[in-house]
């Protein structure tokens, strides 16, 4: 059963604050919301080159969208209780974290967006980078699909270039995998963005 998405005040003010800086700021220009599912678990999946790139997919959406963020980042006063407002959940970066991964598959469970980089980290050249199995890892095994998405020019915000964000359509997992698939499945995801 599917529970009813929630999102807190500061979530929905840090939304709006968010949509405003990107329109007035950066013009930005949003296309293919129609692909991201209106109801059920998925996984919105983006290049990434900046720190922005959560903020600017999360606010392009309609739908409630939550993350991971590395818990250091919640250790920071002020910082990480506004983070964990704005749906955010820890994961400890280097190891196998457990917890941050139940919790992934409880929100997908559950009828949740889940936002998750195939390449895993930011690149800082501004190109794609190589595949992560993440992604592809819990798409077969929580059997959701994932968006594509696409992200330009984040990664020069000081410049103040139009930022554009596309939406691709869904890619679902097959019904029967091995873990080879998984990076496969996340190079899919990178290989449709580079197509956009």
């Amino acid at each position: 059963m599917q529970i009813k998405e929630k999102s807190t005040f500061l979530f929905l003010l840090g939304r709006q604050m968010f949509r405003i800086m990107f329109k007035l700021f950066y013009r930005w220009d949003i296309k293919g919301v129609e692909n991201i599912p209106k109801t059920g678990g998925a996984i919105i999946s983006p290049n990434h080159t900046s720190f922005f790139d959560p903020p600017l997919t999360g606010s392009a959406m309609k739908r409630p969208l939550y993350f991971m963020a590395k818990k250091e980042l919640f250790d920071v006063p002020v910082f990480g209780w506004t983070i964990k407002c704005t749906n955010a959940f820890p994961v400890r970066r280097g190891v196998q974290d457990v917890n941050a991964m139940r919790h992934a598959f409880s929100l997908l469970k559950d009828g949740s967006l889940l936002l998750m980089f195939p390449e895993g980290t930011r690149s800082k050249d501004g190109k794609l980078g190589r595949a992560k199995a993440g992604p592809g890892m819990v798409a077969c095994n929580a059997q959701v699909p994932l968006i594509p998405v696409k992200i330009e020019n984040t990664n020069t915000m000081l410049k103040f270039k139009k930022i554009k964000i596309k939406y691709g359509k869904p890619i679902y997992p097959p019904k029967e995998f091995t873990k080879s698939d998984y990076v496969t499945i996340s190079q899919r995801v990178l290989d449709e963005i580079s197509k956009m």
